[in-house]
């Protein structure tokens, strides 16, 4: 994927029909031909922006990945700075992602289920945004005082984790408040 895209109107239109299109349906599920229509667009006008699906399925979960990253910094931002009140900060921002959103459960997560081969372009997007949660959950544990930190980091993404396949798969009520209480437990000790 060294090609950037040609980021025209266009392509906006296209990305953002791939994305609705992609988390409601599903990667496998979604062809270009229903892209495309929905876009408003021809083949021929989506292969020109974007060369390939694969590429399209890059872009769209770099997207999503950046905002979810852009919110979630804002809402650290605005946190007080006491480990407590950042890990509250994440869960809120992902109640708030979530209803908004992702009502069907992680783009990330879904995406997995689909695309689990560690050579697909996406796969680092994928597996790069659990992994930047689990360092900031470890920062988070570390801030605490926690006494092994890494340990506590591990439990608090599989909490967080857990939580948002819960939420999307509507098993448990208030999944994001017991996991936040939870994993504030385990910052106290």
């Amino acid at each position: 994927m060294s090609t950037d895209v040609d980021w025209t109107p266009k392509a906006r239109v296209i990305l953002d029909a791939a994305s609705e299109l992609f988390y409601d349906q599903g990667i496998h599920a979604v062809g270009v031909e229903a892209i495309a229509a929905r876009a408003g667009v021809t083949k021929r006008t989506l292969y020109d922006r974007f060369g390939s699906k694969e590429r399209l399925v890059v872009e769209y979960l770099r997207a999503r990945d950046r905002s979810w990253r852009d919110l979630l910094q804002r809402r650290l931002d605005d946190a007080d700075d006491d480990p407590a009140a950042q890990l509250s900060a994440v869960f809120g921002a992902t109640r708030q992602w979530s209803v908004e959103r992702s009502p069907n459960g992680c783009s990330m997560i879904n995406a997995h289920a689909e695309i689990h081969d560690a050579t697909h372009p996406a796969y680092p997007i994928i597996v790069g945004q659990k992994r930047w949660m689990l360092e900031l959950f470890t920062r988070i544990a570390t801030d605490a005082g926690v006494t092994d930190p890494d340990a506590v980091g591990d439990q608090l993404l599989l909490l967080h984790e857990g939580s948002l396949v819960t939420y999307g798969m509507s098993v448990v009520p208030g999944s994001y408040d017991v996991a936040e209480e939870l994993g504030l437990r385990l910052l106290a000790g």
